[in-house]
């Protein structure tokens, strides 16, 4: 049989179809040295034909042949393609087939093994990935072992039963239990999981044992400090034993910043000038010391500490964190200044904070935190009090508040605020929109439909107002007809949108020409694999009597977003747990 050269067959093929691995040079046992060395005629075919299939209609076709050729050659490579066109393929058991065949092949290889644990998490099997975790574990380096125990809560973020988590987790890790040296990061590892799945007892109960095999480990004193953050009785306690002796200073400071958030600030303070004494050269801890005795109008003192905060912070490396910090900084010098009235050098101050997105991110972030406290008028006074220099910052504080107040499910003062803006610059149809969109969210649908239009008059190629108009109306199952028009109208302002092309779809959903919907939402799906979309692709299949695939599209946009209301409310109105 004609042999080619393998360069040269790689580059072919590459050529030929993009997105096909180079075959992984010297990774395949002794005895297929010459299979790895060189790729027949019949096998570079395959794999062609394989990548054609995948880009025309066939990919399940495309699936096999690479799959087969992967066999053939016992490549990592290949499998690795395998698993990649089932999941543009979106068919999760043939990537876990061809997981499973590459872990076959190569049973010391993790990566395999790997792939094999986080497509059975993705398919929520969680009971039959407790195997697989197992061995993700023992074929980690040794020195990299508490590191993997350590993200095992990240591989199970997105499963919905995180109790059964926890359960599975403990069950396969019982050899790390007992092992002084991994039995604090695999307490701390179970009990993020039973937190996650609201258990704050279990998690209280994972970080004492945690503690308890090694009194100086950082891990349950980080799990302790997250269940003081939900008020978790005694939580408290192990923390403050383990700052008895000689803590790292990210610790003692992450206690202070639960004090804070506990409204503890006297405490907070008393924690940060021992940080400030035993480790001068933390700057974290000089900024949110000087930002506490601001507020407690100890002046002076704030006044060296955030000047202090920024002489270390200039010697840092640049970036995003320590461009907010020094924001902050020259803000909480800036107030401390006009307090003075010194107004010179209050502005002098503003004028260092070089980017005012710097500024009004930091605020936002930290006003996120209080409105989740239930400290919600501290949190928009917190960004008010954000200095504005141009109509852009001014513009910039407005939409940092109306998304507070949005986050928060506060429709009624982000609409009368976005009202008032209105008012002032009555020609911002973005502002409109805002506004048109809070309407909706109070159910004063005659209010949104009016403002739409008004911005449809005002201007005509506005296509966010005509999608949201007809989907609105498509929603409320009304003028069915007007609302395809409207909607046609957005795409041909914005074609291939896959949000407007969803709303077309919902359209013909309703005016009953299923088949016409499903092509039309696979078509944005497939472009924009987005929960929103999910949600009205599952429910099309749902009505079809797909119940299969409905469930496991609804899957697929939970993993991408636990959270979003159109999905849930989807499946909570059809009564179904995926």
């Amino acid at each position: 049989m004609m042999r080619l050269n393998p360069a040269a067959a790689l580059a072919l093929l590459l050529w030929c179809a993009p997105g096909v691995p180079a075959l992984a040079q010297g990774t395949a046992p002794a005895t297929d040295t010459a299979q790895a060395s060189a790729m027949d005629a019949e096998l570079f075919y395959q794999l062609l034909l394989g990548e054609l299939n995948v880009r025309g209609n066939e990919p399940a076709v495309g699936f096999a042949l690479v799959l087969d050729a992967a066999r053939k050659v016992n490549d990592p490579a290949l499998y690795q393609r395998a698993i990649e066109l089932a999941f543009q393929a979106r068919a999760g058991d043939s990537a876990l087939q061809a997981a499973r065949a590459w872990k076959q092949a190569w049973p010391q290889s993790r990566e395999a093994n790997r792939f094999v644990l986080q497509i059975l998490v993705a398919l929520n099997r969680v009971p039959d990935s407790s195997d697989a975790l197992r061995q993700d574990i023992a074929l980690a380096p040794a020195q990299e072992r508490g590191s993997a125990i350590a993200m095992v809560p990240r591989v199970y973020a997105r499963v919905s039963d995180k109790k059964q988590a926890a359960a599975v987790v403990e069950q396969a890790l019982a050899d790390y239990l007992k092992d002084p040296a991994t039995a604090p990061v695999t307490w701390t590892s179970i009990g993020r999981l039973r937190l996650a799945g609201g258990d704050p007892a279990g998690a209280l109960e994972a970080a004492r044992r945690g503690q308890a095999a090694n009194p100086r480990a950082e891990g349950p004193v980080l799990l302790a400090l997250e269940l003081m953050e939900t008020k978790t009785p005694q939580a408290e306690a192990l923390v403050r034993q383990y700052l008895q002796d000689q803590p790292l200073p990210e610790l003692r400071m992450g206690y202070a910043r639960a004090l804070l958030d506990a409204r503890r600030h006297a405490e907070a303070l008393a924690q940060l000038k021992l940080i400030t004494g035993q480790q001068p050269q933390f700057a974290e801890a000089w900024l949110v010391q000087g930002s506490l005795l601001a507020q407690d109008d100890q002046l002076p003192a704030a006044e060296d500490s955030l000047k202090r905060y920024v002489e270390l912070a200039q010697g840092q490396p640049a970036g995003e964190e320590r461009s907010r910090g020094l924001a902050q900084a020259y803000l909480g010098l800036a107030q401390i200044a006009e307090k003075r009235k010194d107004f010179p050098a209050a502005a002098a101050w503003l004028d260092r904070i070089e980017n005012s997105q710097d500024l009004m991110a930091a605020q936002s972030r930290r006003a996120s935190i209080l409105a989740r406290q239930g400290r919600l008028d501290d949190a928009r006074q917190l960004i008010r009090a954000v200095p504005e220099r141009n109509p852009a910052e001014a513009r910039m504080k407005l939409m940092s508040e109306i998304n507070l107040l949005r986050e928060h499910k506060q429709y009624r003062p982000a609409y009368e605020l976005l009202a008032q803006a209105s008012a002032k610059d009555p020609g911002e149809t973005d502002l409109l929109y805002e506004q048109a969109m809070m309407a909706e969210k109070l159910g004063e649908l005659a209010e949104m439909e009016r403002l739409l239009r008004r911005i449809i008059a005002a201007k005509p190629d506005y296509h966010h107002a005509y999608n949201a108009l007809g989907y609105s109306l498509a929603e409320r199952n009304l003028r069915l007809p007007e609302a395809r028009q409207l909607i046609q109208k957005a795409l041909e302002l914005a074609p291939g949108d896959p949000f407007i092309s969803d709303s077309l779809a919902w359209v013909e959903f309703r005016m009953g020409n299923k088949a016409e919907a499903l092509r039309i939402l696979q078509a944005a799906y497939k472009d924009r694999p987005d929960p929103e979309i999910a949600a009205h692709l599952g429910e099309v299949l749902w009505s079809m009597g797909q119940v299969d695939q409905a469930q496991s599209i609804w899957r697929e946009g939970l993993l991408q977003n636990g959270d979003n209301e159109t999905l849930l409310e989807t499946l909570k109105r059809l009564k179904v747990k995926p």
